[in-house]
């Protein structure tokens, strides 16, 4: 089996935590957080699910939803051979997009640059996932396991929006995998990723905690060109 660590930026920290877990219940429990997700907000406008175009698909996406709006997802709602974005954030291509942040937002270009570059930060470059497994492609080479539904967690950011992680748990495969993975990526019911962000680790309670650090990945086949253009579109 690959010893590839896959680890987020972050994770290593809250990894020291060894927070215990507890029996949560499968669906729809809700926490409340101190600190803010910015990220929530500065995304908002750059990411496609298909159905962003309507008031309620766009109120939902940007973290303003009813629990009765939320639906729980299978996992196919993210198949697909995906990459990292993080390269194109270090080297350069993802420079209009941070220039164009910096037109409407509260941040140079620079400080978007520096606040992408912690969210975005991973080791990992490559997913797919297809049936039930995850293959992760990191510096050490990929790891596979096979992964079922975990139900999803409601959060509660400073701001007053929300968003919904859905958890899918490890049964078998490569040591080296993650015990947990959960997405992100501001839907609230079935519906296929255009996009997504991902939180990994073995402490599934310490994840819901992690908020700072959100590895984001689009599909495979696109250029760097053509994920900029993806998130100046949106």
């Amino acid at each position: 089996m690959s010893s590839l660590p896959l680890t987020s930026r972050a994770l290593a920290a809250l990894a020291l935590g060894a927070l215990t877990l507890t029996a949560l219940p499968a669906w729809a429990e809700s926490h409340d957080h101190d600190h803010d997700h910015e990220h929530a907000h500065d995304e908002a406008h750059e990411h496609d699910h298909g159905h962003a175009h309507d008031t309620d698909s766009k109120r939902i996406y940007s973290g303003y939803f009813t629990d009765e709006e939320i639906q729980p997802r299978p996992l196919s709602d993210w198949y697909g051979d995906w990459q990292s974005v993080y390269p194109f954030l270090q080297d350069g291509t993802l420079a209009p997009v941070m220039a164009a942040k910096a037109q409407t937002g509260d941040k140079t270009a620079e400080e978007y640059t520096a606040y992408y570059d912690t969210g975005y930060a991973t080791d990992v470059d490559r997913i797919e996932i297809t049936g039930n497994s995850f293959t992760f492609h990191g510096p050490e080479g990929a790891v596979t396991a096979d992964y079922v539904n975990n139900g999803y967690e409601v959060l509660t950011y400073a701001k007053g929006n929300r968003g919904v992680r859905y958890i899918f748990r490890k049964v078998d495969g490569d040591e080296a995998a993650p015990g947990y993975v959960q997405f992100s990526d501001h839907a609230v019911s079935p519906t296929d990723a255009g996009h997504y962000h991902l939180y990994w680790g073995d402490d599934r309670a310490a994840l819901l905690e992690e908020v700072t650090n959100w590895p984001t990945y689009y599909p495979a086949d696109l250029s760097g060109d053509e994920i900029v253009e993806e998130m100046l579109a949106h």
